[in-house]
């Protein structure tokens, strides 16, 4: 069943709607929950929690990519299921270390407060992103918006490793100097 045929079932109100996102995207998604939340029983309430969401947001929206909105989704869910858990301890998975890693990219007094920095910031990366060759664009996405960890990246592209972290190293440096150009971080200590 493709992608509108399933957003049609969902508008329509089936039932039908959920076991076929279940069936096409179930797996996509679990993926996207672990690599954030590294537990197995976690990120199958995130799925379902994704599906309740999509169920409920359908008669309003009509996405386009159904397994981008479906990402979003999860994806949201599983970060809040880790802030919630880090409020209780903290933790040393992928995602810390992948926030880590952007440390030096991202500009240490930015806040959530200052709603028009976080846009400009979100605008300016999205938009490097965009200018990186597709190959550096996939790694790059896979890493830190997947939360993927190196290990995983590299055998999905058939690599080392090493090839993968040096990637990343240069991707973040070449994000550092993008920011730096845009004004958007402060000159930094490597």
């Amino acid at each position: 069943m493709n992608d509108r045929e399933i957003v049609d079932l969902y508008w329509q109100r089936s039932e039908q709607a959920i076991a076929e996102t279940d069936k096409k995207y179930g797996k996509y998604c679990r993926i996207v929950a672990y690599n954030i939340l590294e537990n197995t029983q976690d990120s199958e309430e995130c799925v379902n929690d994704t599906w309740l969401a999509a169920w409920n947001s359908m008669p309003v929206n009509r996405p386009e990519r159904l397994n981008a909105y479906l990402a979003k989704i999860t994806r949201n869910f599983a970060l809040a299921k880790v802030v919630k858990r880090s409020a209780k301890k903290r933790g040393g998975g992928e995602l810390e270390l992948a926030l880590e890693e952007l440390d030096d990219c991202v500009p240490s007094d930015y806040c959530l407060e200052k709603e028009v920095e976080d846009r400009a910031l979100a605008e300016s990366i999205n938009t490097f992103v965009d200018l990186l060759p597709e190959e550096e664009q996939l790694i790059f996405i896979s890493r830190y918006w997947f939360f993927a960890s190196e290990r995983e990246i590299a055998e999905k592209q058939g690599c080392s490793r090493s090839r993968i972290s040096a990637m990343l190293k240069r991707s973040r440096d070449k994000l550092k100097t993008y920011l730096l150009q845009e004004g958007l971080c402060a000159i930094l200590n490597d």
